[in-house]
């Protein structure tokens, strides 16, 4: 961490040298102060819209810079004047709103050293290159693409360098990866050309216009962060909904699922076919090797449950060792075959688990109550589980390892039993 705050103070006392060594005023203060308070203002609403990325437990934040523009047109003790005021501006606003990192006071002299470092040496390219593309067609436009290029180079060199030392980066090959991952064509783009307009507009001192340019990019920012915003919200929502509707041992939905799915069938109306079925003698398991054992079973069970399956069918896990299936848009006689094949699936296969240092096959068998009948027609969803559910227990009274149905559409349809 000590050479961390070295590098900091290393990048700003270079700084200070580069602005006041070989940073004479050159433009009229007045317009100077002008154009600071602008800067100024724009950068700090700018500044919330900024985003946060992190490369290992350093974290750092990336945007349109501003910056280059203003180097340019008021020479590195200029550049040097805005960046301080700017950076110490968000450095007190994070600190009296309780959000400043643990290191955002030295993270302050590091972000004040490297951008007027960064856009001093822009700077100098424009001071130079600007001859050389003056009589070019749209060669102010090449310049200044080809410093914004270069500036976000020297950025990610600086960036790097710092991770190198905090260990985050400890090879070439990972400091080709980071400057690989952050590079963004669009935003490189987006920096020159808003740069560009800014330092046309600054030289012709249309101040209307600089200002009008700052609220366009600030209404754009902050269209596309409430937008990713949104996005962001959703994608955790649509996490926390799958977490709280997924069975952790199995990976299949639970109860709650099967519940909130039960109530949007209740309003299709279509025939369906309720299995529930559950581990014949599963406390044994449990008994004769261990809780990791019957964990293993279960997921045995529950995946070869999914195998037989249709896209447009459901399988849950209602209960312990029970699970729930709801056969959708079939004929009960083709409801009967599948879970027949299902149980006698169950029935040859085995399951491979590790027991006191040794692999041990586990062979199962298991039960089933199969229920069909039109949803709403008389009997809804969750009186469909029921009745399937009484079946099952049917199916263990008659000595377990057996499919019990009930179809209740044809009149006093009797009880099978297989």
């Amino acid at each position: 961490m000590l050479k961390a705050r070295l590098y900091d103070l290393t990048l700003f006392f270079t700084a200070v040298a580069v602005a006041f060594g070989l940073g004479a005023f050159t433009i009229d203060k007045n317009i100077f102060l002008i154009a600071l308070f602008i800067y100024w203002l724009f950068s700090t609403l700018y500044n919330h819209l900024r985003i946060t990325a992190q490369n290992g437990t350093l974290k750092f934040d990336y945007g349109i810079s501003y910056s280059l523009s203003f180097g340019i047109f008021a020479g590195p003790l200029g550049l040097f004047i805005f960046e301080t005021i700017f950076r110490f501006t968000v450095y007190f606003s994070r600190k009296s709103s309780k959000t400043a990192d643990e290191d955002e006071f030295w993270d302050t002299f590091y972000n004040i050293g490297a951008h007027v470092l960064i856009y001093s040496i822009g700077y100098f390219l424009f001071q130079l290159g600007y001859p050389l593309f003056e009589t070019i067609p749209f060669g102010f436009w090449i310049l200044m693409c080809i410093l914004a290029v270069t500036t976000t180079l020297i950025s990610y060199t600086f960036l790097s360098t710092a991770f190198y030392i905090l260990g985050e980066i400890k090879s070439l090959q990972q400091a080709i990866k980071f400057y690989k991952e952050s590079n963004n064509w669009l935003d490189l783009g987006k920096t020159a050309f808003t740069n560009g307009l800014l330092l046309l507009l600054l030289e012709e001192q249309r101040w209307e216009m600089v200002v009008g340019l700052f609220i366009l990019n600030y209404l754009v920012s902050r269209s596309f962060h409430s937008k990713s915003q949104s996005i962001q919200n959703k994608i955790e929502r649509d996490k926390f909904e799958q977490m709280a509707y997924t069975d952790f041992l199995t990976g299949i939905p639970n109860r709650a699922y099967m519940d909130k799915k039960m109530s949007e069938l209740n309003q299709a109306g279509e025939r369906v076919g309720i299995v529930v079925a559950d581990i014949d003698k599963f406390k044994l398991i449990n008994d004769s090797y261990n809780h990791a054992v019957g964990d293993r079973v279960i997921q045995h069970f529950a995946n070869t449950l999914k195998t037989y399956l249709s896209e447009n069918d459901y399988v849950f896990r209602s209960g312990g060792e029970e699970f729930t299936m709801i056969l959708r848009n079939k004929p009960f006689s083709q409801n009967i075959d599948l879970v027949e094949r299902i149980r006698h699936g169950i029935e040859t296969s085995s399951v491979e688990v590790d027991y006191q240092s040794e692999k041990h096959a586990v062979s199962i068998t298991s039960s089933f109550g199969l229920y069909y009948f039109k949803v709403n027609h008389h009997t809804s969803m969750e009186k469909g589980y029921i009745f399937a559910d009484q079946l099952l227990l049917q199916s263990k009274e008659l000595g377990k390892n057996k499919v019990t149905c009930k179809d209740e559409l044809p009149k006093h349809a009797p009880i099978g039993v297989m």
